[in-house]
């Protein structure tokens, strides 16, 4: 959606869901020598100062990343992810949040690829101009479901193909799925992370039950709910459906999950963490 700015979001409670998987997701890949290489199909600015007039007008990051920066919780994939964010912020104080193209680079080795697509033309120069000079990144002004069908498969075989749609546009909670099983018709190897907002409750089970009715193989899903289900009170959680995730992922999260929804929640809502399809 040409008109849709992260700005506004960044650091919110779903961008620490997000992040957080996508960490481990990486840190996962890491563990082998072979190169990898990152798909980020909206990729936004890159990263986003604290005290820019967007976040500050939505002030979503302060029931976000502001509630768990400084701290240590004890749980692996939690303390992971925040140091991930901290090495980010030099100074010691929370000034800027990284997206999710960041967090994929600042993990990257020397080996491996990330590739971003955005289309928001501010958001494309800004994110251009953060990697510029970096040979390991590649930034394209493209549709995201365009990016998919140009850039995949990658030169190397293993990776994570991260796809988070603003979805205010309706058609994404179904173009999704197309794009995801074309996705890995040419890119079958790689983890695939799906974000998707919890906004109303039927609406999400049915854009989850289409990659479930589609047969999709080695389908995680994660979701964390700050507040209870309830229409018209905005978002009140996300998740993300992995494909192919790694074998650690499920158990990780399972512990990381009660974490998130005491940190950054009202005391009212829920996780999960559930395989959905077998391999």
């Amino acid at each position: 959606m040409l008109s849709y700015r992260h700005s506004y979001h960044a650091g919110s409670f779903a961008d620490v869901l997000k992040h957080l998987v996508e960490v481990a997701i990486l840190d996962h890949l890491r563990l082998k020598p072979k190169p990898f290489t990152v798909h980020d199909t909206h990729g936004g600015a890159g990263r986003y100062a604290i005290d820019d007039a967007h976040m500050q007008k939505t002030g979503e990051y302060v029931d976000g990343i502001a509630r768990l920066f400084g701290e240590r919780t004890g749980v692996a994939a939690v303390d992971r992810y925040l140091s991930v964010v901290a090495q980010l912020n030099p100074v010691g104080r929370l000034s800027h949040y990284p997206g999710s193209p960041l967090i994929a680079a600042h993990l990257l080795r020397e080996q491996d690829r990330l590739q971003c697509t955005e289309l928001h033309s501010t958001d494309f120069e800004l994110l251009r101009q953060e990697f510029a000079g970096d040979r390991r990144v590649r930034v394209e002004k493209l549709d995201a479901w365009q990016g998919l069908k140009a850039l995949l498969p990658p030169r190397h075989r293993r990776g994570l193909v991260l796809i988070d749609p603003s979805y205010e546009l309706e058609a994404d909670y179904t173009q999704v799925v197309e794009a995801v099983r074309q996705a890995l018709r040419k890119f079958a190897t790689a983890t695939y992370a799906i974000w998707y907002p919890v906004l109303e409750r039927n609406r999400t089970e049915r854009f989850v039950r289409r990659f479930v009715e589609a047969d999709i193989p080695n389908l995680l899903r994660l979701e964390c709910c700050v507040r209870a289900d309830a229409s018209g009170r905005g978002m009140t959680g996300s998740g993300l459906l992995v494909i192919n995730p790694p074998h650690t992922l499920a158990a990780n999260m399972k512990q990381a999950m009660p974490v998130l929804q005491a940190a950054l929640g009202d005391g009212h809502g829920h996780h999960r963490v559930a395989q959905l399809t077998g391999e």
